[in-house]
């Protein structure tokens, strides 16, 4: 029968480094027209922090990106910071968009943010939504 107030065994608890500690990768990475093209829209909006990036209930294929000025980070929000340009990723949007490039293209016809993202599995005609 064990005693009572009497300890057989210890543990402590030690933080140790690891010796492969690889730096994390970014959940979304920027190519060079999409950083110039926060950074010029962040410029001129000098109240925004950053861009928020997101995802929600949207068109024939179920889920479509949106893409707000940030006055504030949430709470579980992920950030991203790359060549200056600043992408707050909304907590509700972060699985979705893990790994994925976003490019600023510009044409003749329409200027837009292109996500490429590995993680869908289906888009709609058009192009406007998307499964994952």
């Amino acid at each position: 029968m064990a005693q009572l107030g009497r300890t057989a065994v210890t543990a402590a608890v030690r933080a140790v480094r690891s010796k492969n500690a690889a730096p994390r990768k970014a959940a979304i990475t920027l190519t060079p027209s999409a950083v110039h093209k926060v950074r010029e829209l962040l410029q001129e909006n000098t109240s925004a922090i950053g861009l928020r990036v997101g995802v929600r209930t949207r068109g024939c294929n179920g889920l479509s990106y949106t893409l707000d000025y940030a006055q504030e980070k949430g709470k579980f929000d992920e950030e991203v910071v790359q060549d200056g340009a600043r992408i707050l990723i909304d907590a509700k949007a972060q699985m979705t968009l893990l790994g994925t490039e976003m490019d600023y293209v510009s044409d003749k016809l329409a200027s837009e943010f292109v996500f490429n993202n590995p993680n869908i599995t289906g888009t709609c005609g058009c192009g406007e939504s998307f499964t994952v």
